[in-house]
């Protein structure tokens, strides 16, 4: 057990969404100080099981949130913030722009959780997501003789606007529809060209329920992908494939029990009969489901006539590594499309495009280089950086690939064939784009920290904003 009780946190740290203090004043109730970067979804993961005990359980734990960051976007304060207030965390939080907490309380990976008693004493140190927090969690906090009144929890300082849309990060267009993965509000959002909201799916609160569109819910959905009139959804939150069944309303499940695990192979006689971990986006090609599974940087296939979930590609490894399918490996794939066999995956870690030949599974890598090797430089795919690109799009007879670089605030375009990546002229800087959709001769992004969806014409250079009124 470390006594940890004369410590204290560098000044150095930057308060993100509270205000300063010290770990003093933490004292008398037990303390998680986690240590996360807030760009991975491992980290996220584990803020969300404190959160869902914190929810079981309040009043009887504090969280302090340290943020260390991996991208250079990271070490400023309101990026950081966004990618925390993404994924739902309202704890306190503390920008570590350069490592200094991270060094003075010996910290070696992301995750790492600080299990600290209501003296001051480090009781347990948990590193990744083997270890049973619920165990731990409740042996800290046991013989504590009276929870915290949860009306003196700290309140967060800064809130997000309360705007029509909250972190929108999914998006599909036709001809006459948009369709928006409404994330922070927990539904999905059917859309006339001009913002008009004609359908909503999804009751807006977090939750697994399956049903017409006025009672079914959704958890943090984010990719889809549209066949006909079945609209695939990933149901991050969930850890679940959702169809939306776009004639009558209905809402089911696919697959997933709602909690994160190891998928199991084979054919699903039920929904939950296998687990998924963090599926972030999905893409329909062969009459199967190709789910870009970020938690265990894997792809998956759901095949939609036998129910067989399949492991295609990715050891499991969060690394760049080419090779024929489980021998690859992906760095939390976010981002897919598929065209003439060929599925074109988005790695955010690795700051990387890569593609997997669907007959064969074959993986090689496009753009990119490691998962410690970023930046923004334009040219041959060779040399050419990006940085926590998020989001493709890619149209039905052209060779342009169009690419979400959330860390640059930018659209990149990689000409398939020829190899080379462009930045997109924009009149302004992108808030961290997190999806994007081709139709009608335009690019739908969703500019996801900012809240909006956004139009921007190839032909004209005009970017403007989809007002969606819902």
């Amino acid at each position: 057990m470390n006594d940890l009780s004369a410590m204290e946190l560098p000044k150095t740290g930057i308060w993100l969404n509270a205000a300063p203090s010290t770990l003093q004043d933490y004292r008398g109730r037990p303390l998680v100080m986690a240590f996360v970067n807030a760009a991975s979804v491992w980290c996220s993961q584990r803020l969300a099981e404190i959160a869902q005990w914190q929810a079981r359980n309040p009043g009887r734990l504090q969280l302090l949130v340290i943020h260390v960051p991996r991208f250079d976007f990271e070490r400023e304060p309101q990026p950081a913030l966004k990618l925390l207030r993404r994924h739902g965390v309202s704890a306190p939080a503390i920008l570590d722009a350069q490592w200094e907490i991270w060094r003075k309380f010996n910290v070696e990976a992301w995750p790492t959780l600080l299990l600290i008693d209501a003296q001051g004493q480090e009781r347990e140190r948990i590193v990744g997501s083997a270890t049973d927090l619920e165990r731990a969690l409740n042996g800290l906090c046991e013989g504590l003789m009276r929870p915290l009144d949860v009306e003196g929890e700290t309140r967060e300082i800064n809130a997000e606007p309360i705007l029509p849309l909250r972190f929108p990060a999914g998006l599909v267009a036709t001809d006459e529809r948009l369709y928006v993965a409404d994330t922070g509000h927990h539904r999905i959002l059917e859309c006339s060209h001009n913002g008009r909201v004609l359908r909503q799916f999804g009751v807006g609160t977090a939750d697994m329920v399956n049903g017409s569109a006025a009672e079914a819910a959704f958890n943090r959905p984010q990719g889809m992908a549209l066949v006909r009139d079945v609209l695939y959804v990933a149901d991050t939150g969930n850890h679940a494939l959702r169809r939306i069944n776009l004639v009558s309303g209905q809402v089911d499940t696919l697959c997933g029990t709602g909690r994160a695990g190891d998928p199991v192979e084979g054919v699903l006689s039920q929904p939950w009969d296998s687990q998924l971990n963090h599926p972030m986006d999905v893409v329909v090609a062969d009459n199967q489901v190709h789910i870009a599974m970020a938690g265990d940087n894997h792809i998956w296939s759901y095949d939609l006539g036998s129910r067989a979930l399949r492991w295609r590609a990715g050891a499991g490894a969060n690394e760049i590594r080419d090779g024929s399918g489980h021998l690859a490996a992906f760095a939390q794939p976010c981002g897919l499309v598929a065209v003439q066999q060929v599925l074109y995956v988005c790695d955010a870690l690795g700051s990387a495009i890569r593609s997997v030949q669907l007959r064969g599974d074959l993986v090689q890598t496009l753009v990119g280089k490691s998962v410690w090797e970023f930046g923004c430089e334009d040219g041959e795919r060779t040399q050419a950086r990006m940085q926590y690109p998020l989001a493709l799009a890619l149209g039905a007879e052209s060779p342009l690939l169009w690419i979400a670089d959330a860390g640059n605030g930018s659209l990149r375009t990689l000409r398939l064939g020829g190899g080379v990546l462009s930045t997109v002229d924009l009149p302004r800087r992108l808030h961290g784009p997190g999806a994007l959709a081709l139709a009608a001769g335009v690019v739908w992004i969703a500019e996801t920290d900012a809240h909006a969806v956004l139009r921007f014409d190839p032909a004209t250079g005009e970017l403007s904003d989809v007002p969606i009124d819902g």
